[in-house]
């Protein structure tokens, strides 16, 4: 598996070089038979019997910068550090990748550092909760269990600071990238079905920005986890919930009702519509806030545009799924947009708290 494995910064050690060794079982302590190798958008994952071990790639995109070792290594303290916030059980720590005086690589191992993987306990994929919710093997109090520990987690997060205008400007800037990216596939199902998504959108910003800065005037927006999905939870003892976004902070400065209503959206999407109750529920009781349902069907509508976008822009990128599997895709959050759409509209005037 070593496709895009060449894209190596000026003067690093060649990343195929780096996959290709920590590939091979022998490279690991222990006595691994076997190393699942996995690609993902940002990293490469190396799975042991009992450990995975994630390197990133020497990529840039808009908000981070991850082509120097250095940078990395920043990344995988960020990625340690947060994500112990919700899954202290899972992050280990961080492991060099060394080159010895004889030229070879070596894990943990003193040496000349050339980069550096985050290690985690390996989780039991059946075990998280998206498999759960797809197979329909899940227990009401496993969903209880994921609100108590989301709801202590917002009560107990580090409030952030943003400005009003800095966050209509990036729920505005969200929009316009949606709008984009549909446009640009050229299906003109997804334009019909975006178009008016993405006005009534950018209408209520316009008619609601005194609720929007409501919330942040109330302290409500925190440092949140800014990839709140189903696959993240992990279902065993006590929610373990793992991958939030490291290195994008200003994704992370988010209302804890958006991040509510992104994981209600994708488990809703898999069969579990009881955990929307849940979650609010559970919130309101820890932390006070009584947020309008007005502002849930807001998010919800804006998180499910956003997923449209984000599938679309999956089209040009090698993978299981075909292009018209991602255009059903993004059409199916498009859908989900437009019943909230209605649900805007029903409450335009209402004030009444969500249940």
């Amino acid at each position: 598996m070593l496709d895009g494995a060449s894209d190596a910064a000026p003067g690093d050690v060649a990343l195929v070089e780096k996959v290709r060794f920590l590939g091979n079982p022998r490279s690991y302590p222990g006595r691994e038979t076997s190393i699942e190798v996995i690609a993902t958008h940002f990293s490469w994952v190396f799975l042991t019997g009992s450990h995975a071990y994630k390197l990133k790639k020497p990529a840039r995109g808009e908000g981070f910068d991850f082509r120097s070792a250095a940078a990395r290594l920043v990344n995988a303290e960020a990625e340690i550090r947060l994500n112990r916030r919700l899954a202290p059980r899972v992050y280990l720590g961080i492991v060099a990748l060394t080159r010895q005086s004889d030229g070879e690589l070596k894990l943990g191992v003193d040496g000349t550092p050339v980069d550096w993987l985050v290690k985690m306990v390996r989780l039991e994929a059946d075990r998280m909760l998206d498999k759960r919710l797809a197979g329909g093997d899940w227990h009401y109090a496993e969903l209880e269990a994921v609100a108590h520990r989301l709801a202590g987690f917002f009560a107990g997060a580090r409030r952030a600071k943003v400005t009003p205008r800095a966050q209509i400007a990036q729920i505005r800037g969200e929009l316009r990238r949606a709008r984009a990216a549909i446009g640009r596939v050229g299906d003109a199902r997804l334009r019909s079905m975006a178009a008016p998504l993405v006005r009534s959108l950018e209408a209520f910003v316009a008619r609601r920005a005194s609720l929007l800065s409501r919330r942040i005037a109330e302290r409500r927006l925190v440092d949140g986890h800014g990839d709140l999905r189903p696959e993240h939870v992990y279902l065993r003892g006590v929610p373990q919930i793992i991958d939030c976004l490291e290195f994008r902070a200003d994704l992370r400065r988010l209302d804890p009702i958006g991040e509510i209503a992104f994981l209600a959206l994708e488990c809703n999407r898999l069969g579990a519509s009881p955990l929307r109750t849940r979650l609010l529920r559970r919130y309101r009781q820890r932390t006070g806030d009584t947020p309008p349902a007005i502002l849930i069907a807001f998010y919800t509508a804006l998180n499910a545009v956003v997923r449209a976008r984000l599938a679309v822009e999956h089209i040009a990128e090698p993978g299981a799924r075909t292009r018209s599997a991602w255009i059903d895709r993004a059409a199916s959050y498009l859908a989900i947009a437009a019943s909230q759409r209605k649900e805007l509209a029903r409450r335009s005037g209402s004030t009444v708290a969500a249940t």
